[in-house]
């Protein structure tokens, strides 16, 4: 089930935006497996039973035994995961909306998609583990967690954080409860650590993009007192990191480790093209903040079971229209649209814009 929206109201963009946001989104099972994560519109929720709702919503969730438990201890994970998940798919679709591959998401193509070592499917495993330390660490300073609270700043109690405003995002136990949550998984499989590679580069990502803010208290604005907290970046910002990673998305192959006999990931970056090893398989996080891909991507350009090609796709005249159309050639439309112009504020207090009309080209991709 999906929807159009013009303009999502979630203070992700600065201007209007064609985006299709789909109920079932971008959280594959476990970020790790094969199966995608679907959930629940809101209004599906029963009635009867309100304290226990996040039961119901953690229910429907594709979740494991042992995540269903987490997401069952604190009313805050269910709604938690609900608007990660969300806030992953709008960021996934802003930052390939000039691209062929829109971060397509109906449920066919987000799965074909998830069973293959594309790096557009390294860009879902970093974004979506990034969404969800995002969503905890600030859900955790909103107060709508139960199990955590304000980021403990040096030298400042959480009670003194809350009453100067100083609460900080808690990225700590955001950490914790995404890797305690994801699991363990067998690191001797290829695909597997690179999935969980993706994955960290995400939260890693969160980490690097923490800044301090501070408050001045004082007689007449005086700075004899301060208070500092740390907060995320807006995940705008992250969302912006991740595609130049997914741009520079390394594509990694197998060696075998003589001393161990196991597989290592390695990559062809030196000068005479011998793959370099990246960490062995005893990292479970590896230092480095690249994603890395096992397959060459698809040309997207065409339907196929990964997307919906790109015909009759908006494109830019001067700008996409050539790489995103394949050379295959734009149509051209005349429309009129009508929007608010000329503004000025009233006193008091209102706004009054005039209404202008103006002829506006639209291009799209030939079939």
């Amino acid at each position: 089930m999906c929807s159009e929206t013009t303009e999502p109201n979630v203070g992700l963009f600065s201007r209007s935006l064609d985006l299709k946001i789909c109920v079932s989104l971008v959280f594959p099972h476990r970020l790790t497996g094969n199966e995608p994560l679907s959930i629940v519109p809101p209004n599906s929720l029963p009635e009867d039973n309100v304290g226990r709702a996040h039961y119901k919503l953690c229910d429907r969730l594709k979740l494991e035994k042992k995540q269903r438990r987490m997401c069952r201890r604190d009313p805050g994970v269910a709604e938690t995961l609900r608007e990660a998940i969300t806030m992953s798919a709008l960021e996934c679709q802003y930052q390939f909306r000039f691209e062929r591959w829109n971060c397509t998401l109906e449920g066919r193509h987000r799965a074909n998609i998830l069973k293959r070592g594309f790096k557009e499917t390294a860009f879902l495993y970093a974004i979506s583990s990034a969404g969800l330390t995002h969503a905890l660490a600030k859900a955790c300073s909103a107060g709508r967690m139960e199990r955590c609270t304000c980021d403990e700043a040096p030298d400042l109690e959480n009670r003194k954080a809350w009453q100067w405003g100083g609460c900080g995002d808690n990225l700590k136990y955001a950490n914790k409860f995404v890797k305690d949550f994801l699991g363990k998984r067998s690191n001797k499989d290829l695909r597997a650590r690179v999935d969980m590679h993706n994955t960290n580069v995400g939260m890693k990502v969160i980490k690097a993009g923490v800044e301090t803010t501070c408050k001045c208290h004082g007689v007449s604005g005086s700075c004899t007192v301060q208070t500092c907290w740390r907060q995320l970046l807006p995940f705008h910002e992250i969302g912006k990191r991740l595609k130049q990673r997914y741009e520079t998305s390394e594509k990694v192959g197998s060696s075998t480790n003589e001393a161990t006999g196991e597989g290592e990931i390695s990559t062809g970056r030196n000068q005479q093209q011998q793959p370099q090893p990246l960490p062995g398989p005893s990292d479970q996080i590896p230092r480095t903040m690249d994603l890395i891909h096992i397959e060459d991507s698809p040309s997207f350009c065409r339907p196929s079971k990964y997307s919906a090609g790109t015909a009759a796709r908006k494109c830019y005249k001067d700008k996409n229209c050539e790489a995103i159309c394949c050379g295959r050639g734009h149509n051209t439309q005349s429309r009129e649209v009508t929007r608010p112009c000329q503004c000025q504020v009233r006193w008091c207090c209102y706004v009054e814009c005039k209404q202008c009309t103006q002829r506006e080209e639209v291009y799209t991709c030939k079939g």
